[in-house]
C-alpha cells in the first residue's frame, strides 16, 4: 500500500504529460502524414524549408513543385510542410 502511495506522484506526472504533450503530437503527426498523402497536383503547398509553388506532378515518394518563375523543382513527400487554401 506504501509503495502505491509513494508511485501516486509518479503515475499522475506520466498522465499530465501523456494528455498536455505527448498525444497533440501524435495528433500533428497524423494530420501531417494525411494531408501528405492526399497531396495532388493544383495543390499551392509550402515546402519545410519556406519553397511556395503549385505541385505539377506527384509520384508515391516524390513531388514536383513548379515555382513561379517556372522551375520545377522535386522534393520528397515528406517535404512538404503544408498546403495553402487555393
Amino acid at each position: 500500500m506504501e509503495t502505491l502511495v509513494a508511485l501516486a506522484p509518479l503515475i499522475l506526472m506520466f498522465a499530465v504529460m501523456w494528455f498536455f504533450l505527448i498525444r497533440p503530437a501524435q495528433k500533428r503527426q497524423k494530420a501531417t502524414q494525411q494531408m501528405q498523402n492526399e497531396l495532388q497536383r493544383g495543390d499551392k503547398v509550402v515546402t519545410i524549408g519556406g519553397l511556395h509553388g503549385t505541385i505539377d506532378a506527384v509520384d508515391d515518394a516524390t513531388v514536383f513543385v513548379k515555382c513561379t518563375d517556372g522551375t520545377r523543382l522535386q522534393f520528397e513527400r515528406a517535404a512538404i510542410g503544408r498546403v495553402l487554401d487555393n
